[in-house]
């Protein structure tokens, strides 16, 4: 035991610790990789097989490429699988949940948009039929 511990000095164990940690960062990009090219919509399925492919033959080279190629259409791929769970109507456009208001919370908000100018009386009385309803 006393030979091991001489051969492992701290800035050794410190490497170690960074290279074990940077293995459990990469397994995360590639399973996500892997989880938005299932939830992609807009590939077909050949597509989706190229891209596992690319991805299981060159792992680091395709991890790259997809997040160049495809990396701003996850976040989306993201919020649609959020959606797609918790039902429709449950997500506002921008991907905040949506609270259920009040009518006169509704009318509160239209009537302070009327103030401000942003909203005329037509459709004012339009938007207020809508709350009540």
């Amino acid at each position: 035991m006393p030979i091991l511990a001489a051969q492992w000095h701290l800035g050794q164990v410190f490497l170690s610790m960074l290279w074990f940690a940077l293995f459990v960062i990469w397994i995360g990009l590639l399973f996500t990789v892997f989880r938005d090219v299932f939830r992609s919509h807009d590939m077909g399925g050949l597509a989706k097989a190229l891209w596992l492919l690319f991805v299981i033959v060159l792992p680091y080279l395709g991890v790259v490429v997809y997040f160049i190629a495809r990396g701003d259409k996850m976040p989306q791929h993201n919020l649609d699988a959020a959606r797609a769970r918790r039902g429709p109507g449950t997500l506002a456009p921008g991907g905040v949940p949506a609270t259920p208001t009040s009518p006169a919370t509704e009318l509160a908000r239209l009537a302070q948009l009327k103030e401000q100018g942003v909203i005329d009386d037509e459709e004012f009385d339009r938007l207020k039929a809508k709350a009540m309803s």
